[in-house]
């Protein structure tokens, strides 16, 4: 058994979470913050057989899809001098990462 841990943007998170119910796969939502943007992830735990990984992955590539955003640049470090200009700044949004460890042992309780 394998765990696939999946940490996507919250704008893809329920489209994706419909899909894997839909192919009968459960899906545990953790909501969570990313570090670069500060915002909002899912973070998502599913636990397959080791012959459904692939199908997983593929699920969430085909779900979860890279696009550009235009965001306002960070304010700069504290601390220093001088006035500050926010600036749009272009980047590229959504996609996964995800993890896929190995489960020792799976109990349903």
């Amino acid at each position: 058994m394998k765990l696939i841990i999946a940490i996507v943007q919250d704008d893809d998170a329920a489209d994706l979470i419909d899909v894997l119910t839909e192919e009968g796969f459960r899906v545990t939502k953790l909501a969570t913050t990313g570090g670069f943007l500060k915002s909002g992830n899912t973070t998502l735990m599913i636990g397959v057989e080791i012959k459904d990984v692939d199908r997983v992955l593929a699920i969430i590539e085909e779900e979860c899809k890279t696009r550009n955003q235009m965001v306002t640049s960070p304010s700069p470090v504290a601390g220093s001098t001088g006035v500050y200009v926010p600036y749009p700044v272009d980047i590229e949004v959504g996609g996964a990462t995800i993890f896929v460890v190995d489960v020792d042992k799976f109990i349903k309780i």
